[in-house]
């Protein structure tokens, strides 16, 4: 069964909540693959947007959501 939640523009969200900010015990680095060392932005960069590795290892409870993506959560 598909369900669906429908929002007023007024309440969508603008920004992600992130559950790292609030975890007592942080999630360790993925390792890199063949070094087996935690990676960092220069070993993801080739792979994500600079935007999205951001997100990714910020440790701010709450993150602004692009302008882009709220604009494909409105369509």
């Amino acid at each position: 069964m598909e369900k669906k939640i429908l929002l007023n523009e007024r309440d969508m969200p603008t920004q992600w909540y992130n559950i790292v900010a609030d975890m007592p015990n942080k999630p360790l680095p993925p390792l890199h693959p063949a070094t087996k060392q935690p990676v960092g932005p220069d070993d993801l960069a080739p792979l994500f947007p600079m935007a999205l590795i951001q997100q990714e290892v910020s440790a701010d409870r709450y993150i602004d959501i692009p302008e882009e993506v709220q604009q494909a959560y409105r369509i």
